[in-house]
């Protein structure tokens, strides 16, 4: 695949759920049909946090691929994430995902790395792994710093060398490891492109990313890419004032007590947009209530977005 399909804007989708909890396939179409509509979309990521990918079911998850692959063709990279704990579970997830028609795979961390970490080469062979079971180009994902699944910059190094992986996601929400390892990292591979994942520091981090892998595009993607834009092109005063005006809105999404929060609220958003007909999530999300409703709509005005 072409290096370009690596960079741009890269939401991860929200996945769609009847009032009953069934995947909604006709609002994942129409969903992924505004996706498409939005310039400077470059790739959907789907079944990753924003999608409750963990809460699908191994059919649900093909489907998800599937159908939104059907949708977009040839014109937008489907990257799906994989999470399996173990490294042939997450093997198969990838197998599955490659026979489904996804053009690459978000490789996750180990979920019993969160608390317990990693043994020294674990990550690099779940990403042999991944790669020997179904051949797609893999994006590295780097977990939150405060975790004990984030990778420390030598083992992100020793998996950047691997054959097939073909970007990284940032998402270790350290701004000085950003600023320490991003050149490094630039310097050992100056052509794999570098994704930011950090919602809560896309000024910041954007102003030297590639592009932006990001659940907050799940329902701003236009607003993701315009940021983008300006900061690409250094305009430093205009990349403020787009950062300043969806200020409210990303503590709305993000400043929370939880921030899993982000994907009920999001999907609130998207109903206020009038791309979603409802807000339906699954346990353990939890639906949010009125006041946040009101609290969204306020917030996505506030960025100049008005209701469907």
């Amino acid at each position: 695949m072409a290096a370009s399909t690596f960079r741009g804007v890269l939401p991860a989708t929200i996945t769609p759920f009847t009032t009953d909890g069934d995947l909604d396939r006709d609002a994942l179409v129409s969903y992924t049909q505004w996706m498409e509509s939005i310039p400077g979309v470059t790739g959907l990521v789907v079944n990753g946090h924003a999608g409750e990918g963990t809460s699908l079911t191994r059919e649900e998850r093909i489907e998800v691929i599937r159908l939104t692959k059907e949708t977009v063709g040839d014109r937008l990279a489907v990257i799906a994430g994989v999470g399996g704990d173990g490294s042939r579970v997450v093997a198969g997830e990838a197998a599955d995902a490659a026979e489904a028609g996804a053009d690459a795979v978000l490789v996750f961390p180990a979920g019993s790395w969160l608390r317990f970490g990693y043994q020294e080469g674990a990550p690099r062979e779940r990403y042999e792994a991944v790669r020997a079971a179904s051949g797609l180009p893999m994006i590295l994902f780097n977990f939150p710093d405060a975790t004990h699944a984030t990778y420390d910059l030598d083992t992100i190094l020793s998996i950047l060398e691997l054959d097939g992986v073909v970007a990284i996601k940032d998402g270790a929400r350290s701004m000085i490891r950003w600023d320490t390892e991003l050149p490094v990292i630039r310097q050992r591979f100056p052509d794999v492109p570098v994704l930011t994942c950090q919602d809560e520091f896309l000024l910041h981090t954007m102003w030297e990313a590639d592009g932006a892998l990001v659940g907050y595009g799940a329902l701003v993607p236009d607003l993701m890419v315009d940021l983008l834009e300006k900061a690409r092109r250094k305009d430093y005063a205009a990349a403020k004032e787009a950062y300043d005006r969806m200020a409210p809105l990303t503590k709305v999404v993000y400043h929370r007590r939880s921030h899993i929060e982000s994907t009920p609220v999001m999907k609130l958003g998207l109903v206020h947009r009038g791309v979603l007909r409802h807000a339906t999530v699954r346990p353990p999300l939890m639906p949010m209530d009125d006041l946040v409703a009101q609290e969204v709509a306020a917030a996505l005005k506030a960025a100049g977005i008005e209701a469907a």
